[in-house]
């Protein structure tokens, strides 16, 4: 991560491939310490100072409108979504959710010093398409002490309109009994061929966190996995749906 921009980057939610061999990964023990609602080898100090910096440098290039901020849960596990078309969408959540926050971001970025600066910053690495149970489990465990994990089930960069979801979110959320908190980004998106923007109008809608977990179920898969990811997928279709109409009126 340069900065936090890669917080932005695709990342990975292949979370229910986790049940095979993982292949070697970052140390997330490189650093000691850490807090319950950040993984091992984060430093809080490190993690607070760098959501503080990002809000300030992501402001500093986008007028970033946030709309029903008082629905970010203060408290509590809460499994973020939101949809993905550009870098800066994971920095940008990164620095206004006002509570630590951890995110799912591709193995790849993951390497030499910059890997350091990711796992002190309390960000996961997941390989997407294979099995790598490590940093799940650092997302279980987050979770489980009352931490937010930021997972964008589109698994990549596009329109951001979510026409399909992996299954990741709402496997972290039915394990956990974590509530989803679904955000909606729009403006951050530079169509190819547009000029060159100053400090273009970015708007971020927060919806009514919702639960997909049913009380007997301990194991977050099962039959159920399919529907909760389905409700889970609609939810922040609608909201970008309902953002869409929010932009077009102002």
């Amino acid at each position: 991560m340069t900065g936090l921009a890669p917080l932005g980057a695709e990342p990975a939610d292949d979370v229910a491939r986790a049940s095979g061999p993982a292949r070697p990964g970052p140390d997330l023990r490189v650093v000691a310490g850490g807090t319950p609602d950040l993984p091992p080898g984060a430093s809080p100090r490190l993690h607070d100072l760098g959501r503080r910096a990002g809000a300030r440098c992501v402001r500093s290039v986008l007028r970033v409108h946030v709309h029903r901020a008082d629905r970010i849960p203060s408290g509590g596990p809460v499994v973020l979504v939101a949809n993905h078309s550009a870098l800066v969408d994971g920095p940008l959540l990164f620095g206004l959710l006002g509570r630590r926050a951890v995110f799912l971001v591709k193995h790849e970025l993951f390497r030499g010093p910059l890997a350091v600066a990711l796992v002190r910053l309390g960000q996961l690495p997941v390989r997407r398409g294979a099995a790598d149970p490590a940093p799940l489990r650092a997302a279980v465990a987050v979770l489980h002490a009352g931490g937010l994990v930021g997972v964008f089930p589109e698994g990549t960069r596009g329109d951001g309109d979510v026409a399909a979801a992996h299954h990741g979110a709402a496997w972290l959320a039915r394990t956990t009994g974590a509530r989803v908190l679904p955000v909606a980004i729009r403006g951050t998106r530079r169509a190819p061929g547009d000029r060159r923007r100053i400090r273009p109008r970015v708007d971020v809608l927060v919806g009514a966190p919702l639960a997909v977990h049913h009380p007997s179920d301990h194991t977050g898969g099962g039959p159920g996995l399919a529907a909760a990811t389905e409700t889970v997928r609609a939810a922040l279709a609608g909201l970008v749906v309902e953002l869409d109409r929010v932009r077009s009126s102002t």
